[in-house]
């Protein structure tokens, strides 16, 4: 005589990792995503530099899968001296053409281009106002999402973010990529319903 049947798993909801922790699916597809998903996304990130690798980051990402940005980080950390704002706004045409022949790095002219217009911008300003502004567009705590269908692409804040950033003459920026900064900086908590992440405390 056999028990009852086990309930389905809704699709895209968090599934048991090799420890049978459970996760957000995508933090299980690729052995690299683990630690990134369990230490890292989602945690609270400070620091005008810090958000500034992550901002450029997520535009880098842009039309590619984040694990291929994830693989090539710390060649983009060595190509672009740690993402300091200063340093990457004192970059001039000749670093250009260099990171251009950088295999560590996505090769793109626009994103790099864009990477130092934007540190010459974030250079202007006053310490820790990079950090001041995007913090200032993190939303009030929502239910956790149940699936990965319940995880929004853009959202209000992500979109006022983006043109605020572009106002003051960011590039490279819209609402998906404000979005996923966001998400990874921890200024929402999009770990689902039940993942290990979400309910170790840390989140």
């Amino acid at each position: 005589m056999t028990g009852p049947a086990a309930e389905p798993v809704p699709a895209g909801a968090p599934l048991p990792g090799p420890d049978g922790l459970l996760r957000c699916p995508w933090g299980l597809s690729a052995e690299e995503y683990v630690a990134y998903h369990d230490g890292e996304w989602g945690r609270p990130v400070h620091g005008d530099d810090a958000l500034f690798e992550r901002l450029c980051l997520e535009a880098f990402q842009s039309g590619l899968s984040w694990l291929t940005i994830l693989r090539r980080r710390e060649g983009f950390r060595a190509a672009f001296k740690g993402f300091s704002i200063p340093d990457v706004a004192a970059f001039t045409g000749e670093d250009v053409e260099r990171l251009l022949g950088d295999t560590r790095i996505i090769r793109n002219r626009a994103k790099i281009e864009a990477t130092v217009a934007n540190a010459r911008v974030a250079a202007g300003w006053e310490k820790g106002e990079l950090d001041e502004l995007i913090w200032s567009y993190a939303p009030a705590a929502g239910p956790a999402p149940r699936t990965l269908a319940e995880v929004p692409a853009t959202t209000g804040e992500s979109t006022a973010l983006a043109k605020e950033l572009k106002k003051r003459g960011f590039r490279f920026v819209g609402p998906t990529t404000a979005y996923a900064l966001m998400q990874a900086c921890g200024l929402v908590n999009d770990h689902l319903a039940g993942c290990c992440a979400r309910a170790d405390g840390r989140t």
